[in-house]
């Protein structure tokens, strides 16, 4: 639908136009105004697409009106009417870019052209306008993706040029994580963009990342409330969906080259949610402390056989530390427990060692039971993680077997969905502890090495095979082809038909 304004001081003549409007089905609100003075205070409250105006009107004439309102409004249509003897006036108004000049007495056939071209410009120039709008939200899409996985904006500036600059990327602030167990992306409805933008408010851009997880860049913080908020969204998201998922909130920062460190926080303190089940908000503001002491000590220790199963010596530590900190302030246990815990854990370390240090295990753990002081078994156990670690680095394993098995399953099964819990449970591991290895050994994201890895066979059968788009979707893993168009748009920075359509030119 598209607005008119019909200026003239005739009565009569506006109820013409109004008849002639009204014979020929155009998708057109008319309003009207007596003269230009009263044409002016309406368009300072109303949207107009199309100015129709009479050129002598007393208080302000059609002139004056085009040359007050043209500055204001560069992309109204103007349409100008009058008798033979103002087609001076008319040639001045060109200069204003008045579409057209039609002479009194209006003769319907012309009008009736005059209006079919007016409106046929009107509808190319709001389509041109839309797609505009949606290649450059597209293009931002494609750039949010590529910062999230860690593309730097020079690198991005070289590639996209005026592109990135126009996109503002430095106006988010804030990060909100939504991860689901299993490929819920693929399968939910389009209103789920809708609902989050509802429940956060107007600011924001979301993203998806891939099947189990997608993001919000908020443009204005969460600030205190954050835990709050986030819970409301976590309520209203469980009562549409009735699935089980956490959020995770990044620290506010300011400019876009945060934006990959930030993801990097978020996805270690979103690690928390396999050993605190019940918890289904995860801040990285919070203190690793705070998220550690809401574990049991069984938990904990879990964690620490883990950090020695994969020989991950840093997490090892800041597991231990954890310990550490909750049994020292203990009083309510006595010595001789506290040392069976702590014993018992020295006790793993000994499969992981070589033969030849494993009876210095045994006298460690005699040792301990000896000391006076918890300072005295900290220390016990911290020297023995010191000497996993240099056994370790003695003979390093640079590609675990497990992570060659989980590329290979993904090679075999990009077809299939894949979820992170699945792979996990394929090498006997937790899936936090798999994310994390087989990010230090490829230097990759799990969730994003499956999605390159689809994206990479969809762009060869779109350009190798004639396979219909859907079918593309379909083989490399993607039920839902709206879901897929998306995310080949996100990865490329143009949609699959379009990719295909430049290889063929």
């Amino acid at each position: 639908m598209y607005k008119i304004l019909v200026v003239d001081d005739e009565k009569i003549e506006r109820n013409g136009i109004r008849f002639l409007l009204r014979q020929m089905n155009l998708p057109l609100e008319v309003i009207e105004a007596e003269n230009g003075k009263k044409a002016v205070e309406m368009l300072k409250t109303e949207s107009v697409d199309i100015l129709l105006t009479d050129i002598k009107m007393p208080f302000m004439d059609g002139m004056e009106l085009i040359a007050k309102v043209r500055p204001l409004y560069p992309d109204m249509m103007i349409v100008i009417f009058s008798g033979f003897s103002d087609f001076e006036y008319a040639k001045n108004a060109m200069k204003y870019d008045v579409k057209d000049y039609i002479l009194k007495p209006v003769e319907p056939a012309e009008f009736k052209n005059t209006l079919h071209k007016v409106v046929g410009e009107l509808k190319e120039k709001r389509e041109q306008k839309l797609f505009k709008d949606m290649s450059q939200s597209f293009m931002e899409e494609h750039l949010l993706y590529s910062l999230v996985n860690g593309s730097t904006l020079s690198e991005l500036s070289k590639e996209q040029g005026e592109l990135i600059r126009n996109c503002d990327m430095d106006r988010f602030h804030q990060i909100v994580l939504l991860e689901f167990n299993d490929d819920f992306f693929g399968k939910s409805d389009k209103g789920f963009a809708e609902c989050v933008q509802e429940c956060l408010g107007e600011e924001l851009r979301y993203l998806n990342l891939n099947p189990q997880q997608s993001i919000i860049l908020l443009e204005t913080e969460l600030g205190e409330q954050a835990r709050e908020r986030a819970g409301g969204l976590y309520d209203r998201l469980k009562g549409k969906y009735a699935v089980k998922f956490y959020i995770g909130v990044s620290e506010e920062f300011t400019g876009a080259e945060q934006i990959y460190s930030q993801m990097e926080k978020l996805e270690k303190v979103m690690e928390n949610k396999f050993f605190l089940t019940g918890n289904h908000i995860f801040l990285v503001a919070e203190n690793q402390v705070e998220y550690a002491q809401q574990m049991d000590d069984n938990t904990l220790f879990k964690q620490m056989r883990q950090d020695i199963k994969m020989k991950d010596i840093p997490a090892l530590k800041n597991h231990f530390q954890f310990v550490c900190q909750r049994y020292t302030d203990k009083t309510d246990y006595s010595q001789v427990y506290v040392k069976f815990i702590f014993s018992n854990f020295l006790k793993d370390f000994y499969d992981a060692l070589p033969e030849s240090e494993r009876n210095e295990v045994t006298r460690e753990i005699e040792k301990l039971y000896k000391a006076t002081t918890f300072q005295e078994v900290r220390e016990i156990v911290l020297q023995n993680i010191e000497r996993l670690e240099r056994a370790f680095t003695a003979n390093p394993q640079m590609i675990h077997r497990e992570i060659e098995v989980v590329k290979q399953y993904i090679y075999d099964h990009y077809r299939d969905e894949i979820s992170i819990d699945m792979l996990a449970r394929l090498v006997y591991m937790a899936p936090s502890y798999l994310s994390a290895v087989f990010k230090k050994e490829t230097g990759q994201n799990l969730s994003k090495f499956i999605k390159e890895y689809r994206m990479e066979k969809a762009r060869d059968m779109l350009e190798n095979t004639h396979m219909k788009i859907v079918q593309v979707s379909e083989a490399v893993g993607y039920p839902n082809v709206s879901y897929f168009c998306q995310s080949f748009r996100e990865f490329y920075g143009i949609s699959p038909q379009k990719f295909r359509n430049q290889g063929e030119e």
